[in-house]
């Protein structure tokens, strides 16, 4: 009975200690990875922005709008404006330059009703000099489909300025460009809706079937039953469960606080223009010998005068003496070992002791050769 005691109460220590290290082990894994809550690593169908444009007048201006011999469009629009309502200008000479044609841009977020209100951006169109102190007239802003979804009036505010004189000019930012604040008033809505949905898709912002694959496990456990199925690296279909108490806009409100360990492939981005590289963890080189050489020329001018002999009759004359210089440098041959983390493969390359500008091209030599094992991806 005592044997048997003993060897009980062991078997549960080896049990505990197990899952000690089990416990371990993940919480270790978990600090290396890269957690993410499937709301910031997903775009959830029909949850999205519209783009709105629209053609119209700005008023108002001091002196500063567009010259109409100039903006034949300017011209066109203005007399349409005064037709509409009931003054006649066809055949008569307009000169007003307070008047500038400028194109509406806006974004209409997703579920807007009717009677709210959104931000809207204004550029000149002609060759105004400054929207400063103009109001934007009734302007019907259209979506893709050619439909009016917004109208937009309002005084328009700018970041930058232009004062001239006779002989100087200053201008500050962008007098061509604006904003009104709150300056659209919604007047129709999308016809999506999202409550009666029983089935819409997840698209992951970075696409990957690892994390798509994941996202797809994490709301199956949650919820208790393949309610979600990854269909491509970018895709995963989620479908309301016919037990499930409460609609899709429900089903979304609680899978969408789930932290998900997100993956993504080994890559390499390089801006050639600014110098910048971007490595993500996972980048890999094998072992490779890497020679890198600096050639430096030196080009120095020194004038030097060249006097006549005295009592002759000759001028002064300035002889040009160039220097040159060519200087080889950094021409060894280094060995770079295989890497096994990202701060090992940096360390390995700075050794080298290298520019910026050479690293661009070591990688791109380091590619070529097969010993990067990454997507090199120049911007």
């Amino acid at each position: 009975m005592i044997y048997g005691k003993t060897k009980k109460i062991h078997l549960w220590q080896v049990l505990f200690l197990s899952l000690t290290f089990l416990i371990v082990m993940a919480m270790t894994q978990l600090a290396f990875s890269a957690p993410a809550r499937i709301k910031d690593i997903v775009d959830i169908e029909g949850i999205r922005e519209n783009q709105l444009v629209g053609y119209g007048l700005v008023v108002g201006l001091n002196g500063t709008g567009d010259s109409l011999n100039n903006s034949p469009f300017t011209r066109q629009s203005l007399q349409a404006m005064l037709e509409r309502l009931g003054v006649n200008t066809r055949g008569e000479s307009v000169r007003t330059k307070n008047v500038a044609a400028v194109m509406i841009t806006a974004n209409l977020p997703p579920f807007a009703t009717q009677g709210s209100r959104i931000d809207i951006s204004v550029a000149s169109l002609g060759d105004s000099d400054s929207l400063q102190g103009g109001t934007l007239l009734v302007t019907p802003l259209l979506g893709a489909d050619g439909e009016v979804y917004a109208i937009a009036q309002g005084p328009v505010l700018i970041n930058g300025f232009k004062a001239s004189g006779d002989g100087a000019t200053i201008i500050s930012g962008v007098p061509t460009t604006g904003r009104i604040s709150n300056g659209a008033l919604i007047e129709r809505e999308t016809n999506f809706k999202l409550g009666a949905q029983r089935s819409l898709r997840l698209a992951l912002r970075n696409p990957d079937l690892t994390t798509a694959r994941r996202i797809a496990l994490g709301i199956n456990d949650y919820i208790g039953t393949a309610a979600a199925i990854p269909e491509d690296p970018a895709t995963v279909r989620l479908t309301l469960p016919k037990n499930f108490n409460g609609n899709i806009v429900d089903l979304l409100t609680d899978i969408e606080q789930l932290v998900i360990q997100t993956d993504l492939s080994a890559k390499v981005v390089i801006d050639e223009n600014s110098g910048i590289i971007v490595m993500g963890k996972d980048v890999r080189v094998s072992t490779v010998a890497i020679a890198q050489s600096n050639l430096t020329v030196t080009i120095s001018e020194t004038p030097v005068a060249s006097q006549p002999n005295p009592l002759s009759l000759g001028e002064t004359v300035v002889l040009p003496r160039t220097d040159l210089g060519v200087e080889l440098a950094g021409s060894n041959l280094a060995m770079m070992r295989e890497s096994i983390t990202l701060q090992e493969l940096v360390d390995g390359l700075n050794s080298l002791g290298i520019s910026p500008r050479d690293l661009i091209a070591i990688l791109q030599a380091i590619k070529a050769a097969g010993a990067l094992q990454a997507e090199v991806e120049v911007l």
